[in-house]
């Protein structure tokens, strides 16, 4: 197989319940607190301190009437006794607070499988409470004046607890439900649930009681708020462990909806393959191939999947498609006329369709009429379901035998790959603006051509100029584009055309679904020169590709941050980010297979990528190792070239160029040593 361009994962490889990311779950708490906070300032009718001196006396008169109303023996017999007062004051500031943080710290780390559903638990309780806190606020206790109670922190001083000047920030119209008791109630109830040591469950009941008995004692709660804690408890493990015993749909990550914003009429985004078969008999037939492709749904389950709707606040799920139309999905085409061109031109009117949302997305396309002997098969996937590398995966599993790209590495540290994006993050940030810019129509309209070239030539050409098969696909697409001459805005001949490089930036195993590249941009040479002078200048400027910095400041934007920003904001970078503005083509090398394969029976000989441009960036070249061949697909706005078949014949001119060059000298060799010291001829190291 053919190694792919690759840069250290930024990612760590996928595992089943994996702990969220850190950063989400703390920045998922703090928007708890602020949530509390808003509450507080949540106007009510009349005075709000008022409604709530009115609500905790009615609360006092119902427990009266009910012969419950115990909180004032209680907090007349603490007012009295000044060391066990400050005690209970601390105690009702800290030990809830600490008990709870440390389960949660100790659910993430040591049991992930549990963590998520405690913290939505404990997430719903404190928005319930604090919906009951901004619609009926309750005074306790110790600020409601007729009712007689001791403020036992003012009373005793009691440094730093609730009711002190160093927390009065804090919302004191907040008594109902009790949050205290209902952390420590949620405590106890998932030490319960891990089965922790009896000693440790007991402690934590304990901790319980002790806690109902200091919230009424020190005036900060009626005992009905306990009562209110304990319903608000029930109902939120009601709600979460009925919601974490259904399966739910997964989310359409950020990475992968990114493809959906940049999406437009003019400007879809669906990658895939032009696949040749040997198939002298006309095989196979479009039942075969729905035959196999029926097996393979529980393996590829995209395939029988399409997403929610869309929302501005919720992303997108994957669900399953009740009926799959067949007969749209895989369908059979007629060329009137064999040859090239008119494949060409059926992959360029494709491409300008986009694919509708409202089902699986993607289709296979049997061409018939191609050549006697040889069928043609379009296939297409959105890029919201997988990148290149995916859509490779997923043909290598509908293939006979199944075959595999190859592992990549292992990745780096996390400190290593913290100081790479962190790195990556200032190098992007100090980008110099691009210069020179091919001109983009907006038309929909598309023109696809290929041209193919031995993978074994090539890789010596590449090690004879002490380069890489990536340097020399970019060097034939700037040269190329150079000798057809496409209009360009910007200095005459201009010094540099930026393209952005797709690179592996996922696990060391691919899987078919999903986004698991990011781009680097890289300047190519795009001025009058030698083709050897460019690929040397170009071999310079993708050294960038192999640092991996960039790459993983670009995977950490596009996989961790994007996942702060609600669908609307994130749909919004998308589109400022992706296109024209940033980058004028795409290119991408992608590995593919050396195995012998059959598609529903017929031999597989030769499969061309096919890689959508972006908004405004009107050309995307990809390359494709397979079985012993160098496979080019170029696809271009249809106004940037005005022949397509032009520009591949350029592109495979510059390659043979470079082939015929001579090879520079190795840098310890004489005459190497010469020219750097100015005898001799100049010759990069």
């Amino acid at each position: 197989m053919v190694t792919p361009e690759a840069v250290p994962s930024a990612l760590p490889s996928g595992r089943p319940n994996r702990r969220p990311p850190l950063a989400r779950e703390l920045a998922f708490g703090l928007s708890l607190f602020a949530l509390y906070a808003v509450a507080a300032a949540v106007p009510v009718a009349g005075d709000r301190h008022a409604a709530a001196a009115d609500h905790g006396r009615r609360i006092h008169d119902l427990e009266r009437t009910l012969h419950i109303a115990a909180e004032k023996p209680l907090n007349d017999w603490l007012a009295a006794h000044r060391s066990v007062a400050v005690v209970a004051n601390y105690e009702y500031a800290t030990v809830y607070l600490i008990s709870t943080l440390w389960v949660l710290a100790w659910l993430y780390r040591r049991r992930p499988e549990r963590y998520r559903v405690a913290r939505n638990s404990f997430a719903l309780i404190n928005v319930v409470g604090a919906v009951c806190f901004a619609l009926w606020p309750v005074a306790p206790p110790r600020l409601v004046p007729d009712l007689g109670f001791v403020d036992t922190v003012i009373e005793h001083g009691t440094w730093g607890s609730w009711g002190s000047p160093v927390v009065d920030h804090a919302d004191r119209l907040a008594a109902m439900p009790s949050l205290h008791v209902a952390w420590a109630l949620w405590v106890s109830v998932e030490l319960a649930r891990l089965s922790v040591r009896r000693w440790l469950q007991a402690v934590s009941l304990l901790h319980v009681f002790v806690t109902l008995y200091v919230i009424m004692a020190t005036g900060n709660h009626y005992l009905l708020d306990a009562a209110g804690a304990l319903v608000v408890v029930l109902f939120a493990y009601v709600v979460t462990d009925r919601d974490a015993g259904r399966p739910r749909a997964p989310v359409v990550p950020p990475e992968d909806a990114f493809f959906l914003a940049v999406e437009s009429d003019r400007t879809p985004q669906h990658v895939g393959g032009l696949i040749f078969l040997d198939a002298p008999d006309g095989s196979p037939s479009r039942a075969d191939v729905i035959a196999m492709l029926r097996g393979k749904l529980d393996e590829l389950p995209r395939l029988g999947q399409r997403m929610t709707p869309a929302s501005r606040l919720r992303r997108r799920r994957w669900v399953g498609h009740p009926v799959i139309d067949w007969d749209w999905h895989v369908h059979e085409e007629v060329l009137a006329e064999g040859g090239d061109a008119a494949l060409n031109a059926l992959v360029g009117a494709l491409q300008s369709e986009p694919l509708p949302r409202d089902r699986p997305m993607w289709r296979m396309i049997l061409v018939r009429g191609y050549a006697p002997d040889r069928s043609a098969v379009v296939f297409l996937m959105h890029h919201v379901v997988a990148d290149g590398m995916g859509v490779i995966t997923h043909v290598l599993r509908m293939l006979t035998p199944p075959d595999a790209l190859p592992a990549a590495g292992a990745g780096p540290s996390a400190a290593r790959r913290a100081l790479g994006t962190a790195a990556g993050i200032a190098q992007l940030a100090t980008e110099p603006r691009q210069r020179t810019r091919l001109r983009s129509s907006g038309t929909a309209e598309r023109a696809f051509g290929t041209f193919r070239l031995p993978m074994a030539d090539v890789r010596d050409l590449a090690r004879k100029h002490r380069v890489r098969v990536t340097d020399v696909v970019l060097c034939a697409l700037a040269g190329g584009l150079r000798r057809v001459g496409p209009p360009v805005d910007g200095p005459e001949g201009g010094p540099a055309l930026r393209v952005a490089v797709p690179l592996m930036t996922g696990g060391p195993v691919v899987p078919p679904e999903g986004n698991h590249t990011s781009a680097v941009m890289v300047d190519l040479p795009y001025g009058p020169m030698a083709e050897v002078e460019r690929l040397r200048a170009l071999a310079a400027a993708t050294r960038r590709l192999r640092s991996g910095t960039r790459a993983l400041a670009s995977a950490f934007v596009m996989q961790r941050a994007s996942r702060a920003l609600p669908p609307v904001l994130h749909d919004a970078f998308a589109r400022a980010v992706y296109g024209g503005r940033t980058f004028q083509a795409i290119a991408t090398n992608l590995p593919g297979s050396n195995t012998p394969t059959r598609l529903a029976g017929a031999r597989l000989i030769v499969a061309h990528p096919i890689v959508p441009t972006g908004p405004g960036a009107p050309l995307a070249v990809g390359a494709l190792g397979w079985t012993g061949m160098l496979n080019m697909g170029i696809s271009a706005e249809a106004t940037l070239v005005a022949d397509m078949d032009a520009l591949c014949d350029a592109m495979r001119d510059v390659i043979e160029e470079l082939g015929a060059a001579e090879a520079p000298q190795a840098p310890g060799t004489a005459p190497a040593q010469a020219a750097r010291r100015g005898r001799g001829p100049s010759v990069p190291g």
